[in-house]
């Protein structure tokens, strides 16, 4: 499973950026897909989450602010109203379960920085 992230870059406070990210499979076929970020020194934490169903979930800093959706090979990431504390480098991840394991899939991260 390969998957590619894009859209990230250099906005001012305010701004919208739309992430994407391009799956090899479809992204139908994980249990569940997400947005994680990232800044020095801290961890990758959750930004949002779609499951297989559809159903989504955000973290209350970005709750009315970003939206994530997909369609069948890629994944995206609606950002408006960007804040300086925004910034970070964001992955995409997905997930799919067989059996008893889950396997877990990283995109190699692309980086948004927000001015104020």
């Amino acid at each position: 499973v390969q998957l590619v992230e894009s859209g990230g870059g250099l906005v001012q406070a305010g701004d919208s950026l739309r992430l994407s990210c391009a799956a090899s499979e479809s992204t139908f076929s994980f249990n569940a897909m997400g947005w994680y970020r990232q800044t020095p020194g801290k961890q990758r934490d959750s930004v949002a989450v779609i499951s297989s169903g559809g159903r989504t979930n955000y973290v209350d800093s970005v709750k009315g602010r970003f939206t994530i959706s997909r369609d069948k090979n890629t994944m995206y990431l609606q950002m408006n109203s960007l804040k300086p504390e925004d910034t970070a480098v964001y992955f995409c991840h997905a997930a799919r379960a067989r059996g008893p394991r889950v396997y877990d899939y990283w995109g190699q991260g692309t980086q948004v920085t927000v001015s104020s």
